[in-house]
């Protein structure tokens, strides 16, 4: 059974969220939909400039900047831009990942490299960009990225991906630290399966069900039930925690 959809409650009154990789079906586009309905002032970002300029129109009153986040260049102009048109950044929604599946014994450099380049040093060169912003605008701001289970346990073909995403999980902690001293905070959440059209066409039944058999509710998360939490991580509700990484799964350590 899932449950109600719920209504929006104010917790962004007033603050400006950047959200990555938004155009798709998927937790990016949840996100900047509920950011919006908390009262957000919400950029969307996302490197295929087609679909980024259909989403900001199905989403309405928002921003849309394209970004590569493996262009240190375009994460300055993500940054810079949205600051021109919104006067400040308040939130930084790290959700840019590329997954895959490949066997060590079959996966080649390139591969390796590319998901490691978007999922873990883009985040890394966002979660930058924004701390620098934040510290020119006097401090304050939080940092809210997206993790995955896998980054805690085992799955086959999964090598390169649960590398990345355990860095992530690195990064969210060590930054955490970094970022206090300056009022920062920087969480991350960490689903398991939350079904979307896309990961439905890319993904086999076999693991789907497999996958689903794995969780406490015997289903898959919807998209907005993890951007509630993280539309959480990002309001003042968790104005004393940083350095987080929260399961959005009944899978953890």
């Amino acid at each position: 059974m899932i449950p109600t959809y719920p209504p929006g409650h104010d917790l962004l009154r007033g603050k400006v969220v950047v959200v990555t990789a938004a155009a798709g079906t998927g937790i990016g586009s949840a996100v900047a939909k509920r950011c919006l309905e908390e009262g957000a002032r919400v950029v969307i970002s996302d490197w295929h400039e087609r679909r980024l300029k259909e989403k900001a129109a199905e989403l309405g009153d928002v921003q849309a900047i394209p970004c590569d986040v493996t262009r240190e260049d375009q994460v300055q102009a993500l940054i810079a831009g949205t600051v021109e048109q919104c006067g400040r950044l308040d939130v930084m929604v790290n959700n840019a990942g590329l997954g895959g599946t490949k066997s060590v014994l079959e996966m080649a450099d390139e591969e390796w490299s590319r998901v490691l380049d978007i999922t873990l040093t883009g985040t890394f060169r966002c979660t930058r960009a924004a701390l620098k912003q934040f510290v020119a605008q006097g401090g304050g701001g939080a940092i809210v990225n997206n993790a995955s289970v896998i980054g805690w346990r085992a799955q086959a073909g999964q090598a390169h991906y649960a590398a990345a995403k355990a860095g992530v999980m690195a990064l969210t902690r060590c930054s955490a630290l970094d970022a206090a001293e300056h009022g920062v905070r920087i969480n991350a959440v960490a689903p398991s399966l939350a079904m979307h059209p896309f990961l439905a066409k890319v993904t086999s039944d076999e693991l789907l069900e497999d996958l689903t058999k794995r969780e406490a509710f015997g289903r898959a998360a919807e998209p907005w039930e993890v951007a509630n939490v993280m539309v959480f991580l990002a309001s003042d509700y968790a104005s004393y925690l940083t350095g987080e990484v929260v399961s959005v799964s009944s899978q953890h350590p």
